[in-house]
Order: structure tokens, then sequence, then C-alpha cells
């Protein structure tokens, strides 16, 4: 998330989000944010929102996503919302929605459903050292 300039604005158990503001290193040929961003901003807000959820010693990996794009990523920052469906044992589903806001205006571009796999037992990499 770094690297995409992406920062945490809310997390509370099950939930997630994750601001973008627009940098246009992170446009394709339309000037619109890139897919591969979006998917990326989703996909961390939903396995965060699980993570939020899981065992102390534990980490996630996503298993799969769905993601329909509604419209163009297109605005000043882009707001991704991940939130649980289902918390289970070995599997979390979650949501999520990225939305465009340009001058306050929100415009839905992005719905996800997410599947993820509970590691217990196996903390993240980076906790680690």
């Amino acid at each position: 998330m770094r690297l995409l300039g992406a920062c945490l604005s809310e997390v509370r158990p099950g939930y997630c989000i994750i601001d973008l503001p627009y940098r246009e290193e992170l446009t394709q040929q339309h000037g619109y944010i890139h897919a591969g961003v979006v998917s990326a901003i989703a996909d961390s807000a939903g396995g965060y929102a699980a993570f939020t959820l899981f065992p102390a010693d534990s980490s996630v990996l996503t298993v799969e996503y769905k993601m329909n794009l509604l419209a163009p990523a297109a605005g000043e920052r882009l707001i991704a919302v991940g939130e649980v469906v289902k918390q289970g044992r070995t599997l979390a589903v979650t949501r999520g929605e990225v939305h465009a806001e340009d001058k306050g205006r929100r415009t839905l571009c992005a719905i996800m459903q997410q599947t993820l796999i509970v590691l217990v037992g196996k903390p993240d990499a980076s906790s680690a050292r």
C-alpha cells in the first residue's frame, strides 16, 4: 500500500477503510486510476477487515475475489471500504466497495466479493522479523 500511496483511514472489528489520493502514475491511458490499483485497495480493505477478527497468532491470505468495475475511477481520491459478511474458523467472506470522490461527490466505481483464509499459528513474515 505504501507504493500506491494508500493509507488506512478507519479500522474497527470487521470493517476497514483505505484512502488513496489521485496520482497520475496510477492512471491508465484515459487518465482514470487503473483497475489493478482499484482492485488492490479493495482486496486490502477486505483483508484488513477480516484480519481484525482473526486470532492473534494468525495471518490472512486472499483465496479469491470477484470485482465488478461500475464506473471510471476518476476523482481527487478513491475510498475502499471492506466489511466482513461471514467469519468462519478457516475462511472469511467479505464485501467491498470503491468510491471515487471528486469535489465532495462520491461515485461508486467498483464492488467486490472476497474469500480469505485464516492462517492460524502463522503470523505475518514482517511481524516475525
